[in-house]
This record gives C-alpha cells, sequence and structure tokens, in this order.
C-alpha cells in the first residue's frame, strides 16, 4: 500500500446562520487556505472529492454549484459523495492508493440555517416504522442516553462534566461555535438537557492529501493516515443495542487502532452521550486527549464536522502536539454509521 497523508487542512469560522452568504462563497476562503498551506493551485490536484447534503439545500445537485469555488474548467477529476466530508476523505484515500492520483483534494460544507434540519434529519429514518412518527435526531439521543443511564454506563451529572470538558477545551479554539448554558440548561428531550446538545450552525472544511514523497515535500510533518475504515449499523434501531457501537470497534480493529496506544482523539459525537459509547468502543483511557478541540458540541456544522475531527488530529500532529492519533466520524441515528481513522507523525 502507498504511504498517505493529510498535509493542510482548512475550516471556516462556523455561524449559526450564514444567509448573507452562498455556498460558494462560504467554501472559496476554505479552499484556497487549505492549497495555499501547500503551496499548489487547483491545477496541481490530481483528483478532487465532495461531501454535502442536496436536503439540506432543498435542491437536487446543489454540490455542483459548489464547484464554481474549485474552478471545474478545464475539467477536473472530481467526485461526490451524499454524505459527511470523512466519507468522501475516504474516497480520495482509496482512489490515491489505486495510483491513479499522487494528490487530492476534499472538501464539504452545511448550511442548516435555512430550515428546520431536525424535521429535515428525520428523512434518514427507516421510512415504514420509524420515519411516519417523525422523531428527530435529538430524541433519538436522547432514547441513547436513556438507555445509557438504565444499563449504568453514565449518569446526568456524568454527561454534564462530558460538556464541560469539551467546551472548555474550545475556549482556544477560534473557530468554534460557544453558546452560553447556564445551570446546565433546559431539557430539550429528557433526559438531554441543552449543553448536551450541539450548536446547529454553517461551515465548511477542506483537507488536502498526498502520497509518499510528495506529502513530505509539501509538509515539514504529514499525519499519515495508518488506517482507515468505515462501518454501518442495522438501519432498524429496534434491533440494535444503542449502549453499544460494534460497528465503531470494527472499523477500529480493521485500521489499525488497538496495535499501539493514541495519545489524542477527535471524536464525531454531537451528544454527550454518544461520547460514552465511543470512549467504551475504541478502548480510550483517561490518558487520551479526547476532542482537545471542543469536538462537535463546541462547532458541528452538517456533513463537515466528521472531516473535521479528521483534520483537527492531523493539525496536531502537523505542529508535534501529537505522535498518534484516532479520528472518528459518524452519519446517521445514534451512530448508524461510523468511520475511524489513525493518524500519525514521523518519529521526532
Amino acid at each position: 500500500m502507498r504511504d498517505v497523508a493529510i498535509v493542510a487542512f482548512a475550516q471556516s469560522r462556523h455561524a449559526r446562520s450564514t444567509a448573507e452568504v452562498s455556498e460558494v462563497e462560504l467554501l472559496m476562503p476554505v479552499l484556497h487556505e487549505a492549497l495555499a498551506q501547500v503551496e499548489l493551485k487547483a491545477s496541481d490536484i490530481g483528483f478532487t472529492c465532495s461531501g454535502s447534503s442536496d436536503y439540506l439545500a432543498g435542491r437536487a445537485f446543489s454540490f455542483t454549484m459548489a464547484l464554481d469555488g474549485v474552478g471545474a474548467w478545464p475539467p477536473i477529476s472530481e467526485s461526490h459523495v451524499e454524505m459527511d466530508g470523512a466519507w468522501a476523505l475516504y474516497e480520495a484515500w482509496v482512489k490515491i492508493l489505486t495510483g491513479e492520483a499522487d494528490t487530492a483534494l476534499v472538501y464539504s460544507y452545511g448550511k442548516s440555517s435555512p430550515g428546520d434540519v431536525r424535521e429535515v434529519l428525520t428523512r434518514q429514518l427507516d421510512p415504514y416504522y420509524v420515519a411516519p412518527l417523525w422523531p428527530d435526531p435529538v430524541a433519538l439521543a436522547a432514547l441513547q442516553a436513556r438507555a445509557l443511564i438504565d444499563a449504568g454506563h453514565t449518569s446526568e451529572p456524568e454527561l454534564a462534566g462530558v460538556a464541560a470538558r469539551n467546551r472548555a477545551s474550545a475556549r482556544d479554539n477560534p473557530y468554534a461555535q460557544l453558546t452560553t448554558v447556564r445551570d446546565g440548561g433546559e431539557y430539550v428531550v429528557q433526559p438531554l438537557r441543552r449543553q448536551d446538545c450541539p450548536p446547529v450552525g454553517d461551515g465548511a472544511a477542506a483537507i488536502v492529501l498526498a502520497a509518499g514523497d510528495t506529502a513530505r515535500r509539501l509538509c515539514a510533518r504529514p499525519a499519515w493516515i495508518r488506517g482507515l475504515d468505515h462501518r454501518i449499523e442495522a438501519h432498524s434501531l429496534g434491533v440494535r443495542d444503542l449502549t453499544d457501537s460494534p460497528s465503531t470497534r470494527l472499523a477500529a480493529e480493521r485500521a489499525g487502532l488497538f496495535d499501539a496506544p493514541v495519545d489524542t482523539a477527535e471524536l464525531h459525537a454531537p451528544f454527550t452521550s454518544q461520547e460514552v459509547v465511543l470512549r467504551r468502543a475504541l478502548r480510550l483511557g483517561d490518558d487520551v486527549d479526547v476532542n482537545p478541540s471542543g469536538g462537535p458540541l463546541a462547532a458541528n456544522p452538517m456533513m463537515a464536522a466528521g472531516l473535521i475531527r479528521l483534520g483537527e488530529a492531523a493539525a496536531r500532529i502537523h505542529r508535534g502536539d501529537s505522535d498518534r492519533a484516532v479520528a472518528h466520524a459518524t452519519s446517521g441515528p445514534c451512530l448508524q454509521q461510523n468511520l475511524v481513522a489513525v493518524l500519525e507523525g514521523d518519529v521526532k
């Protein structure tokens, strides 16, 4: 297998609403920043892949308009996934492994502000038994939290501690979308309070991948992707154990996470209860720095939050703050789909 690394990462300043700008205007500064970090032009990129959702935009093939921010002429090798950008990165990684490209640009974006994202996300549920009931993501996450509490895996005070730690970590993150929550906030759906839920916001992110010597030339300390895998749970919530995530555990095993210790974990856990599940599935001890960026509890742009987890983990390796990190991304209700990546920096 070829050595592939993340060599650049950029993200927008996430905001509750960016109604005054289009997707292209939201995306272009991020793309330019990522390419500038490695002194590349769009014409130097061998493959481009994006992640977004037409449901959020409210129109079909909306991702084609975002290509204006990349520059689709002269013609480029390009693809798109109707998923979080972390899955676009997976496709780009495979493209480089096959030898069809030496560099790749991966980007994703989401604008939740135009409509009710909690209502929109009900459309990803089982259309026969669950979707007709219109349970939104917060209600489903509350079911998961209640199952965890009843099983003795956590408690409301422990969930409050998870929220406090993530938001404290985010104070030094200029991209975080911090909100003030007093006294834990009101219950949104019991047992989840406002502090247990992610902020809704708009944002974008971009990552540049490169292979072998190209990566070493472009970046002083590349974040090498040592393993990357994604797995999916059963679609029906009724046949799943919501207190566990076997798909995350399997993806971690296939990615080689358990072969050696990690010092950093960036977890795509939009709800505090989901961090409890992921820490157990990934076997993360107290010695691991979990979500030093603040995680999605501090900034959760739809379709980009998972890609940001990979970018934040890679950025710590670039800076020398981490040597071996794990990044996780999820999609669907109650951690239905899970991607795990193991990143390493060269020995100092």
